[in-house]
């Protein structure tokens, strides 16, 4: 297999892309490894420390959807020019900056199959790489003028409140449902969306197609973590190929927990072994065996298809393509895996 052919694979495995059409393959392979260039170029050091750390999750690899979103925006317009290059670097590395933020937050010792940087050297070390790959992305940002500047500033502030509002959880009063899914919003969507919205900005497309790409990038990454969510509870370790119940060992409430916990027995056991994080084996498979009988799944399913649904129609102002058709095959399959 070709490494294009094994790039288009990994991505249909991983966030359901179809692509049909030979000429768009070419153009999303090509600029993918395009990408990955600047990447690997952009977190270099001259200081050998600095350097490992930096290229520590670039060369763990990981979706990489943020810059294929970014590309395929780019394809209702002149393509993958070479801003839209630039663009979709610079996304992909304020992503993997927040990732080793994430790992000192969560105390994680793993991400992508490789030590995490917080476990092979410190706490102290990853939030300064995280930092170090933020003033790079800023630089190739700066690059593409005081808009696309402005743009990813405000996407700065969104995910670092999306963040914040997670750790301090919902006010007194508010409902926790909304509350998580405004989180996921601003955490997850935000710089989904600036990577649509980069991507029909540099490749020349009109602006109502920007702001339809934007939009869709919005809801499609809040349907990502949704699925995910869903899986996590629904899905047998052979089927999805993870370990069912990490959020419960995390102590993370998440969308299927949250409408359970509403139903009128939601206060009872359930709701005393979602209060914080779940050490033993026993006490994970009786939540999972409680939540997969509540109407936690159902509803949260029923979310997810109103989400993949509303990015679809998106689509609708978009000049019909390969490109948007693979736009819709990835809203598809986020309903499809979790049944």
């Amino acid at each position: 297999m070709t490494t294009k052919e094994s790039i288009i694979t990994d991505l249909r495995e991983t966030v359901g892309l179809q692509l049909s059409d030979p000429a768009l393959v070419e153009a999303i392979a090509g600029g993918l490894g395009e990408v990955e260039a600047v990447l690997r170029n952009v977190a270099r050091s001259d200081v050998a420390f600095v350097d490992e750390a930096a290229s520590h999750l670039v060369q763990a690899g990981g979706k990489r959807f943020r810059p294929l979103f970014t590309l395929l925006a780019a394809q209702f317009a002149e393509g993958s020019t070479e801003e839209v290059i630039t663009a979709a670097a610079a996304v992909e590395l304020v992503h993997l900056a927040t990732l080793y933020h994430d790992d000192v937050m969560d105390e994680a010792t793993m991400r992508r199959g490789a030590d995490s940087v917080n476990a092979r050297w410190d706490n102290t070390i990853a939030i300064l790489t995280g930092d170090f790959l933020f003033a790079h992305a800023s630089r190739l940002v700066s690059d593409l003028g005081t808009d696309a500047a402005r743009i990813i500033a405000e996407t700065f502030g969104e995910l670092v409140t999306g963040q914040m509002r997670e750790t301090v959880g919902p006010a007194g009063g508010e409902d926790p449902v909304q509350h998580y899914l405004t989180v996921i919003d601003q955490k997850t969507g935000s710089l989904i969306a600036t990577s649509g919205r980069y991507g029909g900005m540099f490749s020349g497309a009109e602006q109502h197609q920007i702001d339809a790409l934007y939009r869709y990038g919005k809801i499609i990454g809040a349907a990502f973590q949704i699925s995910d969510d869903v899986i996590d509870i629904a899905s047998p370790a052979d089927e999805s190929g993870k370990t069912p119940g990490t959020d419960l060992r995390e102590g993370v409430k998440t969308l299927p927990m949250l409408y359970a916990l509403t139903e009128s027995d939601g206060n009872g056991r359930l709701a005393e072994l979602l209060s914080g994080p779940l050490t033993e084996a026993a006490q994970v498979d009786e939540a999972l065996a409680l939540l997969r009988a509540s109407s936690g799944l159902p509803r949260a399913r029923a979310t997810l298809t109103e989400y993949s649904e509303r990015a679809t129609a998106e689509l609708a102002v978009l000049p019909e393509c390969p490109a948007r058709d693979a736009l819709r095959s990835v809203a598809e399959y986020l309903v499809a895996r979790t049944h």
